[in-house]
């Protein structure tokens, strides 16, 4: 079972989400919220399983309510809804630790079908937003002005392993069961890998690997 906390500051948007997921027995939507301090509240008390947030709120808007929510409740999977595409909206979203990032335009296949996706631990992206993302990095390498530490220098053999899958978008748990470990083990490669690369989390450990070079992005 899903357990869902929704944010919106538009009440008939908040309504419509409810009335639509209410049709899937799997979807259970334990907390509703009007702003992302409310969001972030409702994650503390109901501990969901996702939080679906709208990025544009009053107050603290859905993508610092999705840092907080990300770096204090790493297991809930936060899913970004806007009707922006733009760029920024799109890279800030994805860095503050989300998992997906949907249009409100989507159709209601793919927003069960991100909400599964990302109960299980995984990510997705559209592929507009996905190609989008994937010519930032390629930008960024090719414009790099000075030489960036080949993965050795920093990482252990293992730990590129690891985050590698990081990379792909995989869980904890696919990662271990890939390479054969348990998830306490990734857990601490992660926690190494954090602190070796001076990041905050898997996300942002994710972009610098492909900022550097290290690993292709994951095909679109």
């Amino acid at each position: 079972m899903i357990r869902l906390v929704v944010a919106d500051d538009h009440q008939l948007v908040r309504e419509g989400l409810i009335r639509l997921l209410s049709l899937e027995k799997d979807v259970q939507v334990v907390g509703v919220a009007s702003d992302g301090e409310e969001a972030v509240n409702l994650v503390e008390r109901l501990k969901p399983n996702v939080a679906l947030v709208d990025v544009r709120m009053p107050g603290i808007g859905g993508i610092a309510a999705s840092q907080q929510i990300a770096s204090r409740w790493p297991d809930v999977g936060v899913v970004l809804l806007t009707m922006h595409d733009e760029d920024e909206f799109i890279f800030e979203g994805i860095a503050s630790g989300a998992r997906a990032y949907l249009m409100k335009d989507c159709s209601h296949q793919e927003l069960i079908g991100t909400l599964r996706e990302v109960a299980r631990g995984g990510a997705y992206l559209p592929s507009n937003l996905l190609r989008k993302l994937l010519t930032e990095f390629r930008q960024l390498r090719q414009n790099r002005a000075r030489i960036t530490p080949t993965p050795c220098d920093v990482l252990s053999r293992r730990e590129m392993d690891v985050l590698e899958w990081v990379v792909r978008g995989y869980s904890n748990k696919q990662i271990a069961r890939e390479l054969c470990i348990d998830e306490t083990t990734v857990k601490t490669h992660l926690h190494r890998i954090f602190e070796k690369l001076n990041v905050r989390d898997r996300t942002q450990a994710a972009i610098f690997a492909l900022q550097r070079g290290w690993f292709c992005p994951p095909a679109a």
